[in-house]
Order: C-alpha cells, then structure tokens, then sequence
C-alpha cells in the first residue's frame, strides 16, 4: 500500500479489497450485510449526484449504519462548488472518503456532465479535485476508465491523471476498459469493451508514487492475490454482488486476519436483528433480501431459500417468519 495518504490522515483507508460502487445495488442494506461477511473490505455508496443532496433529501442518500464503516461516498458531478459543498456534507455525516465518478458511461449522466464524459475534460476534473480537496480533510479520489471513445490514447489517460495528481488526488481505481459514450448500454460497456490491464500496468510503473486501484472483470480471490502483485489494491462488483460470500473470504486471503470465518449461517443470524429493526420501522423486508439470495450457492436447499426470500416473502403477512425458515435451510453451512 501507499503511504501518499499519511500526510491527509492519521489512519489512511486500507483499499487492498473494495466493493465497487453500483446504482440500486451497493445500497444501506447491502453494505451492512457486506460488513457482516468482512470487517477489512472497503465499501462505496452507489453514486449519489451533486443535485440529489443539494436539491433532494440529503439525509436519505447519506445514510448509513455505523457498522458500515470503513464507508467511502462516491459523488457524481462536474461543478467544482456543488462538489466542494456536497464533499462537506459527505465528511459532516461521517464519510471517510469521497471518490469522484468520471467512469460511468450512462446516457443519462453524460447529459449532466457525469461519468466517463469527465475523461475529456482534464481540467474540470483537476478543479473539482481541488475544489474538494480544500473543502475537507478527509481524502478525495478518482474513479475512471483508461479512456472513452475519441480519447483513448495513452497519453490521453497520462494527461487525465496528471492533472488530478497536480491537483492533489493521490488514490485512482481504474476501470481496466474504455468506455463507448454513444452506441452501447452502461451494461455493454461493462463487457464489450476489452479489458486492458496492460494499460493499468503501465499507468502504475508510470506513477509509482500513486495509490493504483484495479476494476473491472476481477471474478475471484486468486484474480484477486495475482492483480496486489501490481496494484496496490483491486475493486470487485457484480462478483462480490452476485456472491457475497466471497466477502468472508477476503479478511483472511487478503488482508491478514487470523479471525476465523464467518459462517453463511453466522452472518444471517447477525443480520436478522438489523431485518427486524427495519421492519418495525416501517421498511419491507424485500428491501434487504434482495441482496442476500446470492449466499446461497451450490447445495441442497439454495433454491428454496432464493424462493423463500424472492417469491414468497412478497406474498407473506409474517416476512421473519419466512426469514427464518432460510435461516434454517443454512444450518451447518
């Protein structure tokens, strides 16, 4: 790891693992039941604008269980002073990092000046870097491709991450694919594009004095040990997401932990007082379970517990009952 950040913070972020960013997926529920699985990962908000905390509820998009931490908030933007004053918020409601989105290739964004359209725009990127990086002390990082459509030359991507540097980022997790900005769906342009760790290679040997994270078609914790022989972190999605169990993994593979595993069935035994205080709350259960149907993999009963927690559990006046009936089926696992 880098030691860049001691000068930012007295405990710099262990970003050895990370659990990428993802739209209506790495939500509350999902990252304190992602906790429960490992206590050294890394987790990230899904992207919230700069519009939606300063023109919506803001206490709806920044909040979070204290067990969530370490806990990272990743902005969408491009107005260095919305990004100074939505950086202040994240910070005063106890955010560790915000990481800035220029990786994105949504339609959607892109009309708002969000995401991967930032890659051809150095300088804003340099000035909402710095905009934040003033507002507060915690540390501010970049999330982006090695490049779009247009400009995806090597020393397009050397400029990109020059000017960031220059403006004081010291932490940069690179999606290992460019981005197609007109043409292909946010989903396509997690596929089809190729993957080039090659390039994420040489922008590591090029600025060996940055914190180098990899993203982008990591599936396992062996893909994992091969990329930190490079990079001094690696950042999973849809693998983490589709099989969280993964996470309990990860503490002792990769972080050093010498404390014993948690069970599938330990961790949903930890996260049935969180469902409860939900429910009584006035939330649905579905809203947590949704997230959990990938812990079940590969054995007699997987099914029925995605059944319970998927089908049945919309249709059920008595959800924990349901709950604890998949509670049941992972005994022993």
């Amino acid at each position: 790891m880098s030691t860049a950040h001691s000068t930012l913070s007295p405990s710099p972020l262990n970003r050895t693992f990370c659990v990428a960013p993802m739209m209506d997926w790495t939500d509350r529920h999902f990252r304190y039941f992602a906790r429960l699985l490992s206590q050294r990962a890394l987790l990230y908000t899904e992207m919230v604008t700069t519009g939606a905390l300063l023109h919506g509820d803001p206490q709806r998009f920044l909040q979070h269980h204290p067990l969530e931490h370490p806990l990272a908030l990743q902005l969408g933007g491009s107005d260095p002073a919305e990004l100074a004053l939505c950086a202040r918020m994240g910070a005063a409601a106890g955010y560790r990092e915000v990481n800035l989105n220029a990786g994105c290739p949504s339609d959607r964004v892109q009309q708002n000046m969000i995401g991967a359209c930032l890659m051809a725009h150095p300088q804003r990127v340099a000035d909402c870097i710095k905009a934040m990086r003033d507002a507060v002390d915690i540390e501010i990082t970049l999330k982006h491709r090695i490049g779009i459509n247009g400009r995806d030359q090597y020393s397009e991507l050397v400029d990109f991450v020059g000017q960031a540097q220059e403006a004081g980022c010291r932490t940069f997790i690179v999606h290992a694919r460019i981005a197609i900005l007109e043409g292909l769906s946010p989903k396509e342009n997690r596929d089809i594009p190729p993957l080039r760790y090659d390039i994420a290679q040489q922008l590591k040997q090029d600025f060996p004095d940055l914190e180098i994270i990899l993203n982008g078609g990591i599936e396992t914790l062996a893909d994992c040990q091969t990329h930190l022989a490079t990079f001094d972190g690696v950042m999973l999605g849809r693998a983490a997401y589709n099989n969280p169990y993964l996470l309990a993994f990860v503490d002792q593979h990769l972080c050093g932990s010498t404390a014993p595993i948690i069970s599938r069935h330990q961790a949903l035994s930890a996260l049935r007082p969180y469902a409860e205080a939900h429910l009584k709350a006035g939330g649905s259960l579905h809203h947590i379970t949704r997230h959990i149907l990938g812990l079940a993999q590969g054995f007699s009963g997987a099914r029925r517990f995605r059944q319970l927690l998927s089908v049945d559990i919309h249709k059920t006046p008595q959800p924990l009952a349901l709950f604890d009936q998949a509670l049941k089926i992972l005994e022993g696992r």
